[in-house]
């Protein structure tokens, strides 16, 4: 008895606590936190109503009526428990349907009990089974796998189903009711109670995790309308100067390259990691953004820009970085806002410090701008512009391998023209 009741105090306390994390717990609604507390509640009660009609056996018939009535309580309640569970399990339509079955035991179990057809008390208090007890277990039967049906339902509604949590809950269950069928040792509700626990933190886990991919799918859209409206916006700046777009696109695949490569020659191989690649792809369209403060005039202009010119046009790199950081503030992560701010202001810096807008040299200027430099360049060199006709290929590979030192990083240049067929 001694250890009966501890089985029961350790249930009692075990609903107690999850009463108390439900209740207090946000990431459940209203109408969850109801059915999750009704499922404790009842469990609570049934083993309480179990545990008095043990305790007070053979007490005397002063405690028949009143644990006739318990023990009615507690053979209503318990065919329901997984009705139960089914509705904080998230199947509250499936948990209305099938309580009317379970209803009918309700009706059976308060019109038996004044004769005795599924259970009595005799003078001593002493419980006993009547002749038709096989109808509660019936239901009690019916309900144990409705709950598993319920569990394997629930599990299918979500991406990330573990049948390792379901197969535990049929051991448990059985592993708790065994006992009672074969040797009178009650511990189901210490098993139901442990049942509960672990759905709860199952159906938990599963909401979580539909939650956190549903998340990363609207991140992968966040990030490309981002990546969108980045080209778009950029083409549209392209297309001022006559641009079809194209250049765009072509910079944005030679920096993935060049950065490619330079990790794989073992060039900056410490910076250059996959996340350095695929942003500087991302943010290389932003380059000439600052271009939109430059006027037609200039841009469109067929010849060689006059000195003055030349200097209204090279304010567009320092607008560059502004620009950037008006339009994509708040609405990217930092890293990728100072890459992009980067590219756009430094990427017409030159190695020996003579290049715009503030005359960074060597490695002061940003590893991304100094790639991107290189992409821009040879781009404009074998492109067909207003002002010029494409060059060859060879011919700017000569450039690059001139400037390299001067205006390009030398150890980017040498990788550049050592894998120069790739970027044809």
């Amino acid at each position: 008895m001694t250890i009966y009741s501890s089985v029961i105090l350790l249930t009692e306390l075990m609903m107690m606590a999850m009463m108390i994390h439900v209740i207090r717990y946000s990431g459940f609604t209203r109408s969850e936190k109801g059915w999750y507390v009704a499922t404790f509640t009842a469990i609570m009660l049934c083993a309480a109503a179990e545990f008095c009609a043990i305790h007070f056996d053979a007490r005397g018939s002063g405690f028949v009526i009143p644990l006739t009535i318990i023990t009615v309580i507690q053979f209503s309640l318990s065919p329901l428990l997984p009705v139960f569970f089914a509705g904080a399990l998230g199947m509250r339509r499936e948990a209305r349907a099938v309580s009317h079955f379970f209803l009918l035991n309700v009706l059976a179990q308060i019109i038996s009990a004044p004769f005795g057809w599924i259970f009595f008390f005799d003078e001593g208090g002493k419980y006993i089974r009547g002749n038709l007890y096989v109808i509660y277990q019936f239901f009690y039967i019916s309900s144990l796998v409705f709950l598993i049906v319920a569990l394997n339902i629930v599990g299918k509604r979500f991406r990330n189903r573990d049948i390792y949590t379901i197969i535990m809950v049929m051991v448990i269950m059985l592993t708790a009711i065994l006992p009672l069928i074969l040797y009178k040792v009650y511990t189901d509700y210490l098993g139901i109670a442990l049942c509960a626990c672990l759905s709860y933190i199952y159906y938990n886990d599963l909401i979580q995790e539909d939650i956190q991919a549903e998340l990363i799918a609207k991140q992968d859209k966040i990030s490309s309308m981002q990546k969108q409206m980045i080209s778009g916006l950029a083409n549209l700046i392209e297309s001022r100067d006559l641009e079809t777009g194209e250049h765009v696109a072509r910079t944005s695949e030679y920096v993935k390259k060049l950065a490619s490569f330079a990790r794989q020659d073992g060039v900056y191989a410490d910076v250059l990691d996959d996340h350095f690649i695929t942003l500087i792809g991302r943010v290389a369209a932003m380059h000439d953004i600052g271009k939109i403060v430059v006027s037609d005039q200039i841009l469109k202009k067929p010849g060689r820009l006059t000195a003055e010119e030349y200097e209204e046009m090279k304010k567009h790199a320092s607008a560059g970085g502004t620009v950037v950081r008006e339009v994509l503030s708040g609405i990217t992560d930092a890293e990728y806002l100072t890459m992009a701010s980067d590219i756009a202001t430094y990427h017409h810096e030159w190695w020996n410090g003579k290049g715009y807008p503030t005359g960074l040299k060597g490695e002061a200027i940003p590893l991304s701008a100094r790639i991107m430099a290189i992409a821009d360049v040879y781009d404009a060199l074998i492109s067909e512009r207003c002002y010029k006709q494409a060059m060859p290929r060879e011919r700017a590979y000569e450039i690059i391998q001139e400037e390299s030192g001067t205006h390009f990083d030398p150890k980017l240049a040498k990788v550049f023209l050592d894998h120069k067929e790739e970027f044809a």
